[in-house]
């Protein structure tokens, strides 16, 4: 395909589709379960025992037979001697009378010969100081199996106790520590290239003289990429040369599993990601029905995804958000795509001269009636990073001009929430 095949503008949703049909999930690899947090399950995980493997006690108290106390009452207690004591890690296989009872700790083994326990704060002690040898009593009945836990209560041996697709979360290692599951199979984080391009960037680490900037959209989109999951690389800055920038990007290509260039997405006279990724790849597209961002750069080069973002740092930030960030997830073998999504009261008038859709980088809370109000961050040019760093949304106008009155409503799209959340 080249550009001249390619539709001048697609929608959202359709350069979303796009990116996603052209890129696989990674190969998987075996990792420790601390390194499995956050991550995607790349197979069905089994216990190799029962958890708990022993029935056990709940609390402290004393283990017996719920029908030795049937009828108990303070008026007429049933007293019972203390035969036996088993802390947590010991175990008691002896036999247990009718007037009989043994004190417990919470985590021990529950005696064959006991099926309830029942807690020290509500047993008195009639002699000795309700250790072995002492008589304790009891003033009220209790139930089958009260305050203890089966054996196999929350798995059975070759039980499956995360599928294939979960996401790992820190509860989640104890349960598979739980289960002896202590390394599984999870999808590698992809290797990502940044390549910010333009004659007039100079490193971060430098004080620009007159003319130059500092290169600030490598580190930025350096942290999406971290905070997607994937591994980032920020390569050196590409100057406004196409022979340069076809090399750097066809070098990247076939070194990472995916790349992502700033800057030169665009039209003018230095901008040449477009012309890089028709003449060493496959162009899939170059526009996109949104502000800020409208050039974006889409293909692939030695199998590899390619996106060019375009060089403000709105309207990277929104395209990495939008598009970039759900192929990431996909890589990684996540199922859910987008940032979650509400309604909410603007806070004030807002006027749309631009027909394309635009995300406003805004701020959302909640009034005191608990309902969602978002107002909109300052300065809202796509040359800026204060707004970006100010807003936890975008808020979205659709298609189409007119004005939005304060009090209507408008969708948000949550950015500080994970896409599995539902709301």
């Amino acid at each position: 395909m080249t550009q001249l095949d390619i539709p001048q503008m697609i929608s959202l949703e359709d350069a979303r589709k796009l990116v996603l049909e052209n890129v696989n999930a990674m190969p998987t690899e075996e990792v420790g379960i601390l390194d499995l947090i956050g991550r995607v399950a790349a197979e069905d995980l089994t216990s190799d025992i029962d958890v708990s493997p022993f029935a056990h006690s709940a609390m402290d108290g004393f283990a017996l037979r719920c029908a030795q106390v049937e009828g108990a009452s303070p008026e007429a207690p049933v007293q019972l001697k203390v035969i036996a004591e088993v802390p947590a890690g010991s175990w008691y296989e002896g036999s247990i009378a009718a007037d009989e009872c043994v004190r417990i700790m919470t985590g021990a083994p529950l005696p064959e010969a006991a099926d309830s326990v029942i807690k020290y704060e509500v047993v008195d002690v009639v002699e000795g100081d309700g250790h072995v040898g002492s008589t304790v009593a009891f003033t009220a009945p209790t139930s089958l199996g009260s305050n203890t836990r089966p054996a196999g209560e929350e798995a059975h041996v070759g039980d499956v106790v995360v599928h294939a697709g979960d996401v790992i979360h820190p509860a989640g290692v104890g349960f598979l520590a739980s289960c002896g599951v202590l390394s599984a199979r999870t999808y590698q984080r992809p290797r990502v290239a940044v390549i910010a391009t333009g004659s007039e960037l100079v490193d971060a680490a430098q004080k620009p003289t007159r003319g130059h900037i500092r290169n600030s959209n490598s580190w930025a989109l350096a942290a999406c990429v971290q905070e997607a999951g994937g591994q980032p690389t920020m390569l050196p800055i590409s100057v406004d040369d196409f022979e340069h920038l076809r090399e750097e990007v066809v070098r990247a290509a076939s070194e990472y599993d995916f790349v992502i260039t700033t800057g030169g997405a665009a039209n003018g006279d230095f901008d040449f990601i477009k012309d890089v990724v028709d003449s060493a790849g496959a162009l899939l597209m170059t526009t996109v029905n949104m502000r800020p961002g409208k050039a974006q750069t889409f293909g692939l080069v030695e199998g590899t995804p390619v996106f060019g973002l375009p060089g403000n740092p709105a309207a990277a930030y929104l395209g990495f958000e939008m598009i970039i960030r759900p192929a990431l997830r996909k890589m990684q073998g996540f199922s859910c795509f987008e940032r979650p999504r509400v309604w909410a009261t603007l806070a004030e008038d807002t006027r749309k001269k631009d027909p394309r859709r635009i995300f406003t980088r805004a701020w959302l809370s909640k009034d005191v009636q608990g309902g969602y109000v978002v107002q909109a961050q300052g300065n809202q040019s796509s040359g800026l990073f204060g707004p970006i760093q100010k807003a936890n949304c975008f808020m979205v106008l659709p298609e189409g001009t007119g004005n939005h009155a304060a009090g209507s409503k408008v969708e948000c799209v949550i950015l500080d929430i994970p896409e599995e959340v539902l709301l």
